[in-house]
């Protein structure tokens, strides 16, 4: 309760003349402004945006090309296969592309995505045979290729073309492909550079279905556009912002079976659907079965025309999803365990932990939840025929992709971005790993920048929460990665109910300002319901939590921290 710094934010002095030049509350104009969204025209189509500012998708390099090269496909009946990720990115790029596709009258697509634990990300040489197998004439990749050297030189000698979707770093080599579509090329100029994979792919349809002159249902790909972007954790500010607010939106009536049996699985039929719903109710079930090797089966799910089958895959997924969490836990537990047994936190300013037992498909997430436990970064490994498999999370001050280029000896192959990476590596190079991954964090990260932090939006009384506020903060929406919820601090509030323990793991409050009543709910912070007692004075650190109950919307506030006065 007390080991987090809090940083109020200043106020900036735009704040007041954009509130009112755009007709909003002052708080939620001091929250843009906060964001480095200053200027009216900004904010305008930060707040009010529509699919009419999405770019031209000719804009990106190589796109022409693209096009093209599968107009001709299409035209000629010639057999295309997308080659895609495991994940959720991955899967719904698949999706996406292929539906495309078969829209615009291509007859011979197929799809392949490598088994997570037995092959491995990424297009690797040996796939030049199952392209032979099923006499491909051209490859799409998405959410992966921009490394695939290899498999692009021996494709194009059999006469196969290439064409890469990818929003990952590239190496020092382009592949020899046909067409790259990349923002995070160096000479690129399109504006957006944090598409996700998926969100390229979109870009790729739009333009297809341009050529064609139409929007060919352009919009209702937006539903699955929003879960790839969201769950892979995009910056959601720019074209990501568009793509999740309007996909959402979507979501609340859809008609594909396999998604519309998803959302009635994690209880979000015909309901507004927000980001977070996405993170941990959609997401988790859609990258549960590549976690476990078996990412076809996501894929399978949206384009089943079989009721039955459907249900199957939606029952499957829960299952998988649960066995994961199971995993997870366990994995975690055992990690936090290695930390506090050797004050490992104390020691190093990176954490490199690994176990026979763990399972590869699973480490990133666990990885994750360390990293924000010792708010450092964390590169977890799990061991298999004397080969270590890495799955790396970092806080936001540390980029861990450029701390494994700078350890590349170490490793059989890495890649990711700057705040997750995955590795290879020879189990018994780790140890000479962990130092040379911890003298780079030594000459990177001090002190400060691993000490807890909230960082406070504005002050705010209670009596400041009204309905034209709540109106204005929707605004906003919706919240992940680049635009985080809005953080408040109300001073000088008093509990005036007995802390209850919710479900042995959360607390929760009652508290008053000012004449106003709110519920507070502190999520796995079920401790404090023994510290905190009525009658209490704290200031308070929140974001706002939404709810339904009886039918009936509910405000309650989400807390960050306290401090006991």
């Amino acid at each position: 309760m007390y080991k987090t710094d809090w940083i109020l934010k200043p106020e900036m002095n735009e704040a007041e003349k954009m509130a009112a030049d755009l007709g909003v509350s002052p708080v939620i104009a001091r929250v843009m402004a906060n964001r480095g969204i200053t200027a009216a025209g900004d904010a305008q189509k930060f707040l009010f945006g529509t699919l009419d500012d999405l770019h031209d998708p000719y804009l990106m390099a190589g796109m022409t090309k693209a096009v093209e090269r599968i107009e001709t496909a299409i035209s000629g009946g010639e057999h295309i296969l997308i080659f895609g990720d495991y994940d959720v990115d991955g899967v719904l790029s698949v999706v996406s592309l292929f539906k495309a596709l078969e829209s615009l009258g291509a007859d011979k697509v197929g799809y392949y995505i490598p088994n997570r634990i037995e092959e491995g990300y990424g297009l690797k040489e040996r796939y030049v045979e199952v392209a032979q197998a099923r006499k491909v004439d051209l490859i799409i990749s998405v959410d992966c290729g921009i490394k695939a050297i290899e498999f692009i030189r021996e494709a194009r000698k059999l006469g196969i073309d290439i064409i890469v979707t990818d929003h990952h770093l590239p190496g020092p080599l382009l592949p020899e492909a046909m067409a790259i579509l990349n923002p995070m090329l160096p000479d690129s100029e399109y504006p957006e550079k944090r598409l996700a994979g998926v969100g390229i792919v979109f870009k790729l349809i739009q333009a297809l279905f341009q050529k064609r002159g139409g929007s060919f249902g352009l919009s209702h790909y937006l539903k699955i556009v929003s879960i790839g972007t969201i769950a892979d954790v995009a910056e959601l500010r720019g074209e990501n912002r568009l793509f999740a607010k309007f996909g959402l939106r979507g979501l609340e009536d859809v008609s594909n079976p396999g998604l519309k049996m998803l959302l009635k699985a994690c209880g979000l039929n015909r309901r507004e659907i927000s980001a977070g719903d996405v993170m941990f109710r959609i997401g988790p079930r859609i990258n549960a079965p590549g976690r476990l090797g078996k990412a076809d089966l996501a894929v399978e799910l949206f384009l089943s025309k079989s009721a039955k089958r459907v249900e199957e895959i939606v029952s499957l997924l829960d299952s998988m999803n649960s066995e994961r969490q199971s995993i997870e836990e366990r994995i975690y537990n055992q990690a936090v365990a290695q930390v506090r047994d050797k004050d490992l936190n104390l020691r190093y300013k990176l954490l490199v932990l690994g176990c026979d037992e763990w399972h590869r498909g699973v480490i990133g997430i666990v990885a994750s939840k360390i990293k924000d436990l010792y708010h450092r970064p964390v590169l977890l490994f799990a061991y298999q025929d004397g080969k270590a498999f890495g799955s790396g999370r970092s806080i936001r001050a540390f980029s861990l992709i450029d701390c494994l280029d700078q350890c590349q000896d170490h490793f059989i192959s890495f890649g990711g971005h700057r705040l997750a990476v995955g590795c290879e590596t020879e189990r018994e190079k780790l140890a000479s790993l962990k130092l040379a991954l911890n003298r780079c964090a030594e000459s990177r990260l001090d002190e400060d920048t691993l000490k807890k932090k909230i960082a406070i939006d504005t002050k705010m009384d209670f009596a400041d929460i009204n309905n034209s506020l709540i109106d204005d903060y929707l605004l906003l929406s919706p919240f992940g990665n680049g635009n985080p919820k809005p953080i408040f601090l109300t001073e000088r509030a008093r509990i005036i109910s007995d802390p209850q323990k919710i479900q042995g793991r959360h607390s929760k409050i009652h508290v008053r300002q000012g004449g106003r009543i709110f519920e507070a709910l502190a999520w796995r912070r079920g401790d404090w319901a023994e510290i905190l007692h009525r009658g209490m004075d704290i200031d308070l650190v929140y974001t706002f939590h939404f709810s339904q109950f009886l039918g009936e919307d509910k405000l309650s506030l989400s807390v960050e921290d306290i401090r006991i006065l």
